[in-house]
């Protein structure tokens, strides 16, 4: 038994050393030309959190109110966020027409900047305020976003982006889809993101 032991361990030192004395020379890093590239990005991933406007209703009428997010790109937590309703702290001025969710709606976007939104069941039809809080949100947030730099004129806080990396080049909608129902809802009217 001892003796076939031995054996073994021989046989498995040999194969060691055979392969790792296969022949190949070491050699240094090979340059071979430009890195591999995979498939395209429409746009970056922020590293830092972005600011973006949530369409409520002030007085009756839209305005926007900046909120930070961590990826503006993530359309769903955007619009999860806008369903969500106003802050604490944005509800001293801001309502909202849109409905307290159960459950997560599915946002997706086509070539042509049209959202398509499909609510939980039960969702009842939205009202035209609400649904203009949507295409506003939404058209916002669709454009390249910016993200928040320190400004020394207020001391080291977050300014928000400037009207040009804010404004879509193109027209955006947005195509709800209920319980039995859809609406569509341009974002034509929608007011500047940065008046207050």
């Amino acid at each position: 038994m001892r003796g076939s032991r031995v054996a073994a361990l021989l046989a498995g030192l040999t194969a060691a050393l055979t392969l790792s004395a296969c022949g190949v020379p070491p050699s240094d890093v090979i340059q071979a030309g430009a890195p591999a590239s995979g498939m395209y990005s429409p746009g970056p991933k922020p590293s830092a959190p972005a600011v973006i406007p949530l369409y409520f209703l002030h007085n009756g009428d839209l305005a926007p109110y900046s909120r930070k997010v961590g990826d503006p790109a993530d359309f769903g937590a955007v619009v999860r966020l806008l369903f969500g309703g106003p802050t604490k702290s944005e509800a001293v001025t801001a309502t909202t027409e849109l409905p307290r969710l159960t459950d997560t709606p599915e946002v997706a976007i086509s070539g042509d900047n049209t959202f398509s939104i499909q609510l939980p069941e039960g969702v009842p039809p939205l009202s035209h305020p609400a649904m203009r809080q949507l295409a506003c949100t939404v058209a916002h947030v669709a454009l390249p976003f910016a993200t928040l730099s320190a400004d020394p004129n207020l001391g080291g806080a977050t300014s928000a982006p400037s009207v040009d990396a804010q404004r879509s080049r193109g027209h955006t909608s947005v195509h709800v889809l209920g319980d039995g129902w859809s609406m569509k809802q341009s974002d034509d009217s929608c007011p500047d993101p940065l008046q207050p």
